[in-house]
Formats: structure tokens, C-alpha cells, sequence
């Protein structure tokens, strides 16, 4: 009996890695990606092929093989007849034609390919998840820093006079988030049966403000409100509505101002406070169009809360666009005997030191001219170009490098990848390495999102590195991190804050002294290497008149 047959008698199924483990290596190389197996070839010494195999199990997805046609029946091909026989009865086979045939002719609804994820010895997690409450009651030990305070009082002179709008500009980790439920529960208390509503985007800022509030109002309330998670499949009824805070996804706000008439009106009407978190996003055109409607009334009020108040790094006019929509309101940290709060939040503690450092910026990619003008025209780096870099080896292997020299000093470390697959290559290399790592994308179910995440923040000791593409750049406070990794270039000086923030939060928060982060953005640029002078990068605009 051959190799794989010996690996799985008198066992039902087969195990995915056992079947990468005998399958001809050029199938498992052309699967992995030549460039992959270069790095390999790079980082390990000897023999590469059980390397090869090691990653592949780890590093190829099983659901994209099972949902492409031909990969799937390349896969089937690899089966020894007696588990094609096994996989073709649990398919609902009764003898006739052969197993081969029988496998190849199904239909392959979403059934029958989690079945074969079954049998390969995948979990299929189909278990619906737990609903959560749309509301739920907060009943009534909730203090702010001195510079908060500040900040805050100078917020309520201009939110309830005059164009009663205004930006809170906090940097990330000094408490944006406290700081405006403060506000808002100063704001319930003096307007009783009124709601607020908190605009947001993405599960995790939603649900991080509903609990923020929740915590708040215990300790800051003086009656009972409702708290109302208005995302996801959550309902918009507003039935009986009409004291508390309403936290409306941005989506769900543009979905049903199309899908139930009267909507935003109603819920206007109730409204005098719209809070839009990560306010650099409120001139986008759909978002524009709800907060536009919420604030109709003449007694409305709005407050934008964010560590960039700009759209850009250095294209005034979007930026401006921004500032006029608050009415160039903006009220800034400010710390006495200091030019730039974030140089005093660093030596007090509030933040931490960080140590900015670049590896293989220059990754030997050569761009065309078409490329260059694609760069030349956007806010940021094309999807495309990033593509390119993700796949260059010597990158990678600088990258990897990185990340193992760091998981020797901190014990978490955030790694921002240029995608979803390169995000999975690189947790499959690490891993092979002994690193405990994870990776979260837009494409994880909310239970292994929630999973990984409570992992990350725990308090185990051993070293852990979370991968992420798209998910972690906000909401997201995991005050252990003390490391970032930016796989990914951008010319973006908001998405780069926001990445650098995750680490950046200071012992008197409950985050590190100091912070590591290595990144492959030229230090250069005005703002990227310096967050006391990312913080200040759009002053100019915010003043301008």
C-alpha cells in the first residue's frame, strides 16, 4: 500500500495536510506560488520540500480549492480510491457509476463542498451565531485626565451655539471615544427624552461605543435610557424610541433611508446630538447625505471626533472640503507649556515613545511608466502596485525577519499585510517558525474574528503576532501591543496614523512605555516617523479662511 493510503486506515475521512503531504510536489508548488517557495528556499537550510508541504497546508486555502471546478477535481484525482469511495457514499453515492464519476458530476451546492471540508477534517462552523440585543438598559465610575477635561469644555462652547458643529481632534489612544461619551451623557442628563445618535462604521467601533457608553452612563447618568445597536441585522424600528443613544452603523443608516420611507426623518425629529465617529470619513457622499439629514433641526447639533482630521496628506482642497463641513470648528488638544500635545502625552505617559525604523524600502520593484502616473493620481497606493510588493521575495523575507527579531523583545505585535493572501502566506511562514500567530481579514466569520482578538488581548505570555488587512486600522484597543509591522505602503497619512495608533498607547492608559514600529513608508515624507508631527499636519487648513 502506498504512503497516504498507510496514513489513513481505519480512519473516516482524510486530513487536508495528509493529502498535501503526498501529492506530487510540483502540484503543491504551483498551489503555494513560485515566489512563496523562493522564500523558502531563502529562509530554510537543507531540504525545502517538507517546508513546502508545511506552509501549503497551512497557507492554501481549502475553500478556494473546493470552489473552483478544476482545482476540485485536481484535488479528488489526489484521493486513493477506497476515500473516493468513502467521500462519494457520504454524498448520497448507491453503487452507480463509479465513485469518480459520481464525484465529478455533482452539482457542488454549499452542502456538498462544506461536506467535503468535513471529510478533509476541516471545522465547518455553521452553529448561527448568538443574536445580540439591539437594546438593552444602562443603569447608573467614569473619570477624564486633565487634558481631556480641557478639550471637552472647549467642545461644549461651540457645540450649542452658533453653527453648533465641531471636531474633537484627539490622537489615537488619549481617549476620543471617553471623552465624547462625557459629552454625551452631560448632554442626555440636561435634555431629558432626547436621543443621540452615534454614527460609525464597521462592528467593532460600534459595538467598542455602545459599551463605552454603557460604562458612562453607569457611573455618569441620572435615569435610565435605552441603548439601541442599530447595525448588522439589527431592526430599524423606532417605535417607543425617544430617550438615549441610537448607535447607527453608517451602512445601515444609507440602507434604510432607501428601504423605509421616513426613516432618518423620524429618527431627526428625535435628535439633537449627532456624534460621527472618524469624522475625516463624514464628507464622503452617502455619508454626507445621512449626517445632512439627521441635523435638519435648528437646534441640532454635530460633533465630529478623530486623531486626522483631513482626507489626505497633502491635497488642500479635499481637505478643506472637510473643514468646511464642520465650519471650520476643530477643537485640538492643548497642554500647557507645550507647542504639541503629543511631546508632553509622551513624556507624561499618556502615550508611548515610539521607535520608528524601516526595512527593504526599497524592494527592487520596477515601475512602468503607466504605474508611475496611476501613483502620481492617487491619494494612495494603487491596489495593483501594492500586489506587486506583496509578491516581491526579497521583501518578504526582510519582513519575516522583522517580525521574528521582534517576537524576541514584545509579546504582541500587530502586522498590517498588503492582503488577504499575503496575510495568510506570512501566518503560515511564522508559524512554521514556532511563532504563535493569527490573522484576522474582512473575510473572518465573527466567531474566529472575536476568537483571535480575545487571544491577542489576554494575558498569556508567550509571544503572539496578529495579521490583519483592512480590520485593525480602527477600532480596535489592545493596549498590550507594543509592536507594529506596516507590510503595506501607503501614501495615506490617516491610514498610517491609524495603524501606528494601535501600538502608541501609553502606561498611564494601560498600554507600554514604548512602542517598535517598522514600516516600509519613507520617514521622510512630512508626518510618517512622527506622530507629534502627524498630529499637527492640518492645522494649516483648519485655520485658513
Amino acid at each position: 500500500m502506498d504512503e497516504l493510503g498507510d496514513a489513513v486506515i481505519g480512519s473516516p475521512g482524510i486530513a487536508f495536510q495528509v493529502v498535501l503531504g503526498a501529492a506530487p510536489l510540483p502540484y503543491v508548488r504551483r498551489l503555494l506560488g513560485e515566489r512563496a517557495c523562493e522564500l523558502l528556499e531563502l529562509l530554510q537550510e537543507g531540504s525545502v520540500e517538507g517546508a513546502i508541504r508545511k506552509v501549503a497546508a497551512s497557507a492554501i486555502s481549502p475553500e478556494r480549492l473546493i470552489g473552483d471546478p478544476a482545482e476540485r477535481g485536481e484535488l479528488l484525482d489526489l484521493l486513493p480510491e477506497g476515500k473516493k469511495v468513502e467521500l462519494a457514499e457520504r454524498l448520497g453515492w448507491n453503487g452507480a457509476p463509479s465513485p469518480s464519476a459520481f464525484l465529478a458530476a455533482l452539482p457542488w451546492s454549499l452542502e456538498e463542498r462544506r461536506a467535503f471540508l468535513g471529510f478533509l477534517g476541516l471545522v465547518v462552523d455553521r452553529a448561527p451565531e448568538a443574536p445580540v440585543s439591539s437594546r438593552r438598559p444602562a443603569e447608573p465610575v467614569y473619570g477624564l485626565f486633565p487634558h481631556q477635561r480641557r478639550a471637552a469644555a472647549g467642545v461644549r462652547r461651540l457645540l450649542y451655539s452658533g453653527e453648533r458643529r465641531t471636531v474633537l481632534h484627539l490622537p489615537t489612544g488619549v481617549g476620543k471615544t471617553r471623552t465624547g461619551m462625557s459629552l454625551i451623557c452631560d448632554h442626555l442628563r440636561h435634555n431629558e427624552r432626547t436621543l443621540v445618535v452615534w454614527l460609525a462604521r464597521g462592528r467593532e467601533l460600534l459595538e467598542q461605543a455602545a459599551l463605552e457608553f454603557e460604562r458612562a452612563w453607569a457611573s455618569l447618568g441620572n435615569r435610565e435610557v435605552t441603548v439601541t445597536r442599530m447595525w448588522g441585522d439589527a431592526p430599524t424600528d423606532l417605535d417607543e424610541l425617544t430617550d438615549g443613544i441610537v448607535v447607527l452603523g453608517l451602512e445601515k443608516a444609507g440602507a434604510a433611508a432607501k428601504s423605509v420611507p421616513g426613516f432618518l426623518d423620524q429618527l431627526a425629529l428625535r435628535t439633537a446630538l449627532t456624534v460621527f465617529d472618524e469624522a475625516h470619513q463624514a464628507i464622503a457622499p452617502t455619508y454626507r447625505r445621512v449626517v445632512e439629514a439627521l441635523t435638519l433641526r435648528s437646534d441640532s447639533s454635530l460633533l465630529g471626533l478623530t486623531a486626522t482630521p483631513g482626507r489626505t496628506w497633502a491635497d488642500i482642497s479635499e481637505d478643506e472640503k472637510l473643514a468646511d463641513f464642520f465650519a471650520r470648528q476643530k477643537v485640538m488638544l492643548e497642554i500647557d507649556g507645550y507647542d504639541n500635545p503629543v511631546t508632553a502625552l509622551i513624556e507624561q505617559g499618556y502615550l508611548a515613545r515610539p521607535d520608528f525604523r524601516t526595512v527593504a524600502a526599497d524592494s527592487g520593484m520596477k515601475l512602468s511608466a503607466r504605474d508611475k502616473e496611476a501613483l502620481a493620481a492617487s491619494f494612495d497606493i494603487p491596489d495593483e502596485l501594492i500586489a506587486q510588493l506583496a509578491d516581491n521575495v526579497q521583501w518578504n523575507l526582510q519582513v519575516v525577519r522583522t517580525v521574528l527579531d521582534l517576537s524576541e523583545q514584545h509579546r504582541r505585535i500587530l502586522l498590517f499585510a498588503a492582503s488577504v493572501e499575503h496575510s495568510r502566506l506570512l501566518v503560515a511562514i511564522l508559524n512554521m517558525f514556532g511563532v504563535d500567530a493569527e490573522q484576522v481579514t474582512g473575510e473572518s466569520s465573527t466567531r474566529h474574528r472575536d476568537r483571535v482578538i480575545n487571544r491577542f488581548k489576554g494575558p498569556g505570555t508567550r509571544p503572539m503576532v496578529l495579521s490583519n488587512y483592512g480590520v485593525l486600522t480602527t477600532g480596535f484597543d489592545a493596549p498590550a501591543a507594543s509592536a507594529a509591522v506596516i507590510a503595506r505602503p501607503t501614501r495615506s497619512l490617516v491610514l498610517y496614523s491609524q495603524m501606528v495608533g494601535r501600538v502608541i498607547r501609553g502606561p498611564k492608559a494601560g498600554g507600554t512605555s514604548t512602542c517598535d514600529v517598522v514600516t516600509v513608508v519613507d520617514p521622510a515624507l512630512p508626518g510618517f516617523g512622527d506622530v507629534a508631527e502627524a498630529f499637527t499636519n492640518w492645522e494649516d487648513v483648519w485655520k485658513a479662511r
